[in-house]
């Protein structure tokens, strides 16, 4: 990768930063050598940091399913089989996806490319409930397993400490996303470990019972033919099936963190998918048979994995370790889990803030090259919806249940229909087209029999909150699309202003001469409008001109250092277009440029560096003001402008900040 220019380096530390930086580390530097490399995760990494999403669920959702069953559990083999097939077939659709989108974007980006913007922002705006709910729910039931092996009169401290491991998790996920990943390494691998165990260990104690079981499964099914007959047994199974969705959660998360693989990425992601749908169907698959072989029954303030775990070994010398052990595992996964929530939310209202469909700033990167506004937020809204159900696991599993079922819904009737329609898809379209048409069928009647049947248990408000937050990102997009065309009509014609010829020889920048540095972020009507606006003002007064923009990282820019060379390249070209306008104005003009990842820090340093290279400086920015500013205004539209005038101006640098007035 070639050298990137890069912002001056940052004064020394206040105590603030340094105790910022002791909380999330110390910036990246966007010139590191191989930075890309060790940012993103091989297969085993993405399995613990994605993949521990999809086989914590393994905690709640066979428990769902189990205790939906009641007094039917001969049909837990037939449900676990069931359960399998689905992960199966999920993994197996989004693995063509990734093939599809190797740039990421998940269901979003399916649903927006496929079905149109407006199912896009549907799947956008479910999604990112989801990914609140998963961090929600997964520090719930994490609660829920540790305190499952606790004294009773300890419960009083569970939302609490609920409260304090999103609180921790945030902070650790601004740090940045490899970091968050190692830290958390141990504890996926002992949960394997004791899973792996209670599950082969459960099913080979009781292989001599085999036989019986079988007779009493087949006992009861024919005595579930004669009271409910095949409808009602079938109604009875799909039942349990369908509220035992919170199994499949998290088989999306692949897809979404595309971004953070390592090179090649669809092939990372896809071995990655390998290693989650496999792991979660035996765990799933494999605890549900379990359940049935000890023919565990639900325990209040129990988990089905507790009561599994100590009817296992409970009897063993040691057992009580064991059992404390895998309990404390799963809880301890279960915070793992809620690590896709903070890897994949904050990346889809990236995405959705590159398309306006939310504020801008949800794209911008923090200086460890986190989307940290993202992470703020999925953060603050999982607390509110942690304590809002008291942490109510069953509730918090119902509402993040309709979301993901929403979007696998949305995503594998996009692919059918591309496969459909695509003539390249001939070869491959009868066997896709019965993997997306199967997919899209089990996913439609989860999402069906789960609103039907819990509506009134958090369904409804699942529902709302997806509502809103697409109205949201309707009217934000109706706002940035106004704001859009009402400046295409303020700077009309403004690149063919009369403009004066170019005078002979090429005209010399002198810097003790008095100078214009003008901060810009783009050609167009707004950085023109500066430059005409301060020649008007200042008739005959500035002799140079200097053109400064910042190569602002953000997560639509950040995907591999080529994105990187493209940025520098782009901003260049710009600033040369710049150049040539100040030459056909007979004015002499330089540039200066530098990657950042915060747009107010950079722009402060390289005017530090102008006004000592060319003393006799003003700096300039253009800003959009509208008449009447609210603090709607202030949350969709960034103050750079008013952030780097204040900066200069405590420095006593003298800067003037050109309106383009919007009414």
């Amino acid at each position: 990768m070639s050298e990137q220019p890069l912002a001056p380096a940052p004064p020394e530390p206040d105590p603030f930063q340094r105790l910022r930086r002791f909380l999330l580390g110390a910036p990246r530097s966007l010139g590191e050598h191989g930075l890309f490399h060790k940012l993103s995760l091989v297969p085993f990494l993405a399995w613990v940091g994605l993949g521990a999403d999809g086989l914590s669920s393994s905690s709640y959702g066979p428990d769902e399913a189990f205790r939906a069953l009641g007094d039917k559990t001969y049909l837990a083999i037939a449900v676990a089989a069931l359960m399998a097939i689905t992960i199966a077939v999920i993994a197996a659709a989004y693995s063509l996806i990734i093939e599809k989108f190797p740039s990421g974007g998940g269901g979003y980006l399916v649903a927006s490319k496929l079905l149109g913007p407006r199912i896009g922002v549907i799947s956008g705006g479910a999604l990112l409930i989801d990914y609140v709910m998963t961090i929600a729910v997964s520090i719930a039931a994490a609660g829920s397993a540790l305190f499952s092996f606790l004294p009773p009169e300890w419960r009083a401290a569970q939302l609490p400490i609920e409260v304090c491991l999103i609180i921790g998790l945030t902070l650790l996920n601004l740090r940045g996303v490899r970091e968050s990943v190692l830290a958390l390494v141990p504890i996926f691998l002992v949960f394997v470990a004791t899973h792996l165990v209670l599950i082969v260990g459960g099913i080979i104690v009781h292989a001599p019972q085999l036989p019986e079981t079988v007779n009493r499964v087949g006992g009861g099914f024919q005595e579930g033919l004669v009271l409910y007959g095949a409808g009602g047994l079938l109604l009875a199974f799909m039942f349990a099936y369908s509220l035992g969705g919170g199994t499949y959660t998290g088989i999306e998360a692949v897809s979404n963190g595309m971004p953070i693989m390592r090179e090649p990425r669809v092939h990372t992601a896809r071995r990655t998918m390998l290693y989650m749908a496999s792991s979660l169907a035996f765990t799933a698959a494999g605890l549900m048979v379990c359940y049935l072989l000890w023919q565990v029954i639900p325990i209040e303030g129990k988990t089905m994995n507790a009561v599994l775990a100590e009817a296992f070994a409970g009897d063993w010398p040691g057992g009580r370790v064991f059992v404390v052990v895998t309990l404390f595992s799963e809880g301890a996964l279960l915070v793992v889990a809620a690590q896709a929530g903070f890897l994949d939310g904050p990346r889809i209202l990236a995405n959705m803030a590159v398309d306006s469909w939310v504020p801008h700033r949800f794209a911008a990167m923090s200086d460890r090259l986190t989307t940290q506004n993202g992470i703020v937020l999925m953060g603050a809204a999982a607390l509110a919806a942690l304590l809002y159900t008291g942490g109510n696991v069953t509730a918090l599993v119902v509402m993040y249940s309709i979301n993901v079922f929403l979007t696998f819904s949305l995503s594998l009737f996009g692919m059918l229909l591309h496969t459909l329609r695509d003539p390249e898809a001939r070869r491959h379209r009868k066997r896709r087209s019965l993997l997306f048409g199967f997919g899209f069928l089990l996913c439609l009647t989860i999402l069906g029999v789960t609103v039907y049947e819990k509506f009134e248990l958090g369904g409804w408000l699942t529902l709302a909150a997806t509502g809103l937050v697409v109205m949201l990102c309707l009217l934000t997009q109706r706002h940035y699309r106004k704001v859009g065309r009402l400046l295409r009509q303020l700077f009309a014609g403004l690149e063919d202003v009369p403009i004066l010829p170019i005078r002979e020889g090429p005209a010399v920048f002198d810097p003790k001469r008095p100078t214009a540095a003008i901060l810009i972020s783009s050609y167009g009507g707004l950085g023109i409008h500066t430059v005409l606006q301060i020649f008007k003002e200042f008739p005959g007064h500035f002799q140079n001109l200097v053109f400064v923009t910042v190569g602002v990282v953000d997560s639509g820019g950040f995907k591999g250092e080529a994105s990187l060379e493209e940025l520098v390249a782009n901003s260049e070209a710009m600033l040369q277009r710049y150049v040539e306008l100040a030459r056909r104005l007979n004015i002499p003009a330089s540039t200066r440029f530098a990657l950042g990842t915060d747009p107010v820090d950079t722009a402060e340093r390289l005017c530090e560096e102008i006004a000592r290279e060319v003393p006799n400086t003003v700096f300039f920015a253009g800003k959009i003001v509208f008449e009447r500013e609210t603090w709607l205004h202030r949350a969709l539209h960034n103050e750079t402008a008013w952030a780097i005038q204040r900066r200069l101006q405590w420095a006593g640098r003298p800067m003037v900040v050109v309106p383009a007035r919007i009414r």
